[in-house]
């Protein structure tokens, strides 16, 4: 039998042949995986693994400024209360009008907040300065959390849009630029609005949301506990804690059979786990991610978890739900990197989830330029927080 780590490698390498991976062909630009297919060793090279370089990230960049000020097509999240309210999404949210939602907005400006960072000398740093400045500025903000006050606004972007909100704050918040700090300053008003709504909202949640989109409970804590710890909340933090143990604590034998749903973006069962390995201790992790994926075995074909290692089918890159499934795949990958920081050198599964973040974020980095806008306007930002994890994993 073939030992379950080198069959992993083997179908990542396979994945990857199959789908006509070539690092020079277009939209392939991170694949590394098999610089010449033909010679592909059947094993995982850690150096072909994906990563973001300097040129990935202008790609990456360029999908983000082609969209964040481009105010349609749009799908607002906007209850009326009169005739009044009938307003386009730029004068709704003079921040946050692009990129089709406001979330994906929000999240646009996270990855290129990001990318500045990580190389301030990007071909598309000018452009990124210029549009924060626009974007971020002292009033748009204000209007932003204006409208959070609003009658009606409760559950406005809950919680996705909140997450993503805190990310951008929290990434802003982590610079050492002036101008970058200017932004966050700007910010922090906004940044405290959705902080409070995650302190008033989450005591009220009776039961935690298990789903593969947007309101998913887990995704929202762990965005929210990075925050929290950074920014420093203590409040925030220690609420966040206390729910997701309560919420997560005695989870076991998570359904991975089930999974996934046919416009999901999020694995509940892997991004419910990505969360607890910042809610608990390193051992206490451990002994909570074998009942939970039922691990007390090695994962191979007998395991039920198995089918949270395997890349979605994405059968229609051109409708706006169907692509949601490269979402997932890159989402899953950014789990399993960040299970496997968790787990420690000697233990055998950190490299099966390496192994398997390889496989599923091989299958759909190369379509975030697909040339559909239903994914290119939100897949960038998918892809480059999985290449974070990636990095740290490393």
């Amino acid at each position: 039998m073939i030992k379950k780590g080198v069959w992993l490698s083997r179908l990542w390498i396979l994945t990857v042949i199959s789908a006509g991976l070539s690092f020079r062909q277009e939209g392939s630009f991170l694949l590394a995986a098999a610089e010449n297919e033909k010679t592909a060793a059947p094993r995982l090279d850690r150096e072909a693994a994906p990563r973001l370089d300097r040129e990935a990230a202008s790609r990456f960049a360029k999908l983000a400024l082609s969209c964040i000020q481009k105010e349609y097509p749009n799908k607002l999240d906007h209850v009326m209360n009169d005739r009044r309210e009938v307003q386009g999404p730029r004068r709704l949210h003079p921040a946050f009008y692009g990129c089709f939602d406001w979330h994906s907005s929000v999240h646009g400006h996270w990855m290129l907040a990001r990318l500045l960072r990580l190389f301030p000398d990007l071909p598309e740093a000018v452009a990124i300065r210029r549009v924060f400045e626009q974007n971020l500025s002292a009033a748009n903000i204000r209007q932003e959390v204006a409208y959070f006050g609003q009658k009606n606004r409760k559950s406005f972007e809950r919680t996705y849009g909140w997450a993503w909100l805190l990310k951008l704050a929290e990434e802003l918040g982590a610079s050492n630029d002036p101008q970058v700090r200017r932004w966050s300053a700007n910010l922090q008003p906004l940044a405290d609005t959705v902080a409070a709504a995650y302190v008033d909202f989450f005591p009220r949640q009776t039961y935690p949301i298990r789903t593969g989109v947007h309101p998913n409970t887990a995704f929202a804590m762990a965005f929210g506990l990075d925050y929290a710890r950074q920014k420093p909340h203590p409040q925030l933090e220690a609420l966040l804690l206390q729910r997701a143990r309560e919420y997560y604590g005695n989870d076991r034998m998570c359904p991975a059979s089930w999974e996934p749903g046919g416009e999901d973006f999020f694995s509940p069962c892997l991004i419910e786990a990505d969360l607890m390995r910042r809610v608990l201790p390193p051992a206490e992790f451990v002994g909570w991610l074998d009942g939970f994926l039922h691990l007390g075995t090695p994962i191979g074909s007998e395991s039920r978890a198995e089918t949270l290692f395997n890349p979605a089918v994405v059968s229609d890159r051109s409708d706006p739900k169907i692509v949601h499934l490269d979402g997932l795949n890159l989402s899953r990958a950014w789990c399993l990197y960040g299970i496997a920081t968790a787990l420690s050198a000697t233990d055998s599964r950190r490299q099966v989830f390496l192994a398997a973040a390889e496989t599923v974020a091989a299958s759909s980095l190369p379509y975030v330029t697909s040339g559909e806008y239903g994914g290119e306007h939100w897949l960038g930002t998918f892809a480059v927080y999985m290449l974070d994890q990636a990095e740290k994993a490393r």
